[in-house]
């Protein structure tokens, strides 16, 4: 079998492209539905959210990571401690978009748009 994004083989029980991430339609799915299909985030924005507004946990709540996200709002609203959580979203945002960070929450791929 042959993914329909990038056209490289891959194996016949892969729900998703181990290459590009692509979601594997099965002859199965023939009804339509794509409940099960999961939402794709955007690397692009999540990096940028990280970069610019990371210190108040943006790329994270849009990522998933509520918890991660929630701490980075209280250390941001203790002055005192806004600059770790100015690094944090920063080198965060800048890992999502050099790849190092590749899944949300949900263990959904994170979509290379850029």
């Amino acid at each position: 079998m042959f993914c329909l994004k990038c056209g490289k083989e891959v194996p016949n029980d892969a729900s998703y492209c181990p290459h590009c991430g692509a979601y594997i339609k099965k002859a199965d799915d023939s009804d339509g539905s794509t409940d099960d299909v999961p939402v794709e985030k955007s690397a692009l924005a999540a990096g940028l959210f990280g970069i610019f507004l990371g210190s108040f946990g943006v790329h994270n709540f849009y990522l998933g990571y509520t918890s991660k996200a929630v701490v980075q709002v209280v250390l941001t609203c203790c002055i005192v401690f806004w600059p770790i959580s100015f690094v944090w979203g920063l080198v965060e945002g800048i890992m999502i978009l050099t790849g190092d960070i590749r899944y949300d929450a949900n263990g959904n791929l994170i979509k290379k748009d850029f």
